[in-house]
Formats: structure tokens, C-alpha cells, sequence
């Protein structure tokens, strides 16, 4: 999958470029990643790419040319590897990333990555050259380089052949609509806190089970609203409503 990154920070990326999953993913050619700095297409010789925005009040905005030539260089690049790549701007004003959404950006050929700074982007080249606009949060922060580096990250990890066991992130929390199970390892011993027995009976139903509740637990208390959502599989109903006698039978008066 190629990535065009249009920042004038490019040295931020080295995070994602040189190291962990997504430096291993690169190194096997997996994934590309083009960093563009929009400064390369300027024509003053400050290398001027923002200034006071019309109407007044405080801070620079990012004028539209030179990210537009950037956008053009990203679109030429990805066309010269037979890829067509929505631009994304990653905005606050966007709508929020979940994993759902990016199982949607992993059906492109591409990305090219639009990382706004300052008070934001010429709303006139918005206008004209984005497709989509993505947050990771509501919330502000300085650029768009960090929310850039969270979406490939997920993206890049959900790529065919990229994690060491593709069954590790189809188990990732929100893949299932739930959040993840308690995870152990050795020793199995800790501080007086042992793993539970099932994950050692080496019986798979029974832990498969397992986890499935401890999901359903941790998922009601601390997002209900994922729970609100969530709908079983015929199987999942039946273990809950097992759960759900297991628990009645061992508190009995419960219900009065």
C-alpha cells in the first residue's frame, strides 16, 4: 500500500518509518511510505507556505498553492505506481477513525495524507482537493502529523501478512464491536495473583468461552455504549445466557 505524506515536518515520521511493525512492514515492502514537505514547492526564497488569514484574528493558515502542487506531485507519484489514493486531511472537523473505518481505508491503493498546521488549511483548497477529512479524537493538537502516523499505523498492521500472526488483530479490541480480553503470561504466578485455570486447561471451547465473557464484562463497564451496539452470533448468545444461569445459580437470591 502507498502512503503520500504532505508535512513540512517529515522528520517526525521517522517513528513509523524506522521502527516496530510498521519499519518491517516498509523494509518488506509491504507498504511505501513518500514524505512530501510542501516548502519544495514554493517559489519565494523563504520557503513560505502560511500567512495571516483574511478577516484577521490570530495565527497563520496554510496557503492553498503550495499544498496544491504538493497534492499534484503525491497524485503524479501515485499514478506512476498504478495506485489511485484518496486525500485524506486529517482534521478535527473530520469524521472520528474507528476500526471500521480503517478496514474502509485498507480497500484503497493508496493514501495521500494531508497534515495541516498553524490555524489550519485555505478553506478554498479544501474545497477543491480533499475526499475525505478524518479525526482520531475530539480534541486539538498542534498538526496533523501525529493523527497521519496513528492512521497508518492501523492501517499498515491490518495489511495482509504484515503482523507475525494475522489472528492478532482480527482478537484487537473494537475488531468484534467489544473490547479485548485480559491477556496473561509467564510465570503463572504473581505477586500472589495466579492465571486462571482455564487459559492452562489447554481445552480451546473452553477458553474461547472465556475470553468471549471477559470481553462482554469489560466492555459493558467501561464502553456501554460498544455494548449498546454489539449483537451476538447465535453461538455468543448462547454463551451469555449460560453466564447469565451461572451467575444466578451461584447468587441465588439476586433477584429478591
Amino acid at each position: 500500500m502507498f502512503f503520500a505524506v504532505i508535512t513540512i515536518l517529515p522528520e517526525m515520521f521517522a517513528s513509523i518509518t524506522d521502527f516496530g511493525i510498521t519499519g518491517r512492514a516498509l523494509a518488506r515492502k509491504q507498504a511505501e511510505i513518500l514524505l512530501i514537505n510542501p516548502r519544495d514547492f514554493t517559489t519565494d526564497n523563504y520557503r513560505r507556505i502560511d500567512e495571516r488569514p483574511f478577516g484577521g484574528g490570530p495565527g497563520m493558515v496554510m496557503m492553498a498553492e503550495p499544498l496544491q502542487k504538493a497534492i499534484d506531485y503525491a497524485k503524479t507519484q501515485a499514478n506512476a505506481r498504478g495506485k489511485t489514493c484518496p486525500v485524506v486531511y486529517l482534521s478535527p472537523q473530520g469524521k472520528t477513525l474507528s476500526e471500521s473505518g480503517v478496514l474502509d481505508f485498507c480497500q484503497y491503493d493508496g493514501l495521500i495524507l494531508l497534515c495541516g498546521r498553524y490555524e489550519g488549511i485555505d478553506e478554498r483548497l479544501l474545497s477543491q482537493y480533499v475526499d475525505i477529512e478524518c479525526s482520531i479524537g475530539d480534541y486539538v493538537l498542534t498538526g496533523g502529523e501525529l493523527p497521519a502516523m496513528v492512521l497508518m499505523d492501523s492501517v499498515i498492521r491490518r495489511l495482509p501478512n504484515v503482523m507475525g500472526d494475522d489472528l492478532s488483530a482480527q482478537q484487537d479490541s473494537f475488531v468484534d464491536g467489544l473490547l479485548d480480553c485480559p491477556q496473561y503470561t509467564k510465570p503463572t504466578e504473581f505477586q500472589g495473583m495466579k492465571v486462571p485455570d482455564v487459559l492452562l486447561s489447554g481445552h480451546h471451547a473452553n477458553i474461547a468461552k472465556w475470553r468471549f465473557i471477559q470481553q462482554t464484562t469489560r466492555t459493558q463497564l467501561r464502553r456501554p455504549d460498544l455494548w449498546q451496539a454489539f449483537v451476538p452470533t447465535k453461538q455468543q448468545q448462547k454463551w451469555l445466557t449460560e453466564a447469565a444461569q451461572s451467575a444466578k445459580d451461584s447468587n441465588p437470591d439476586s433477584s429478591t
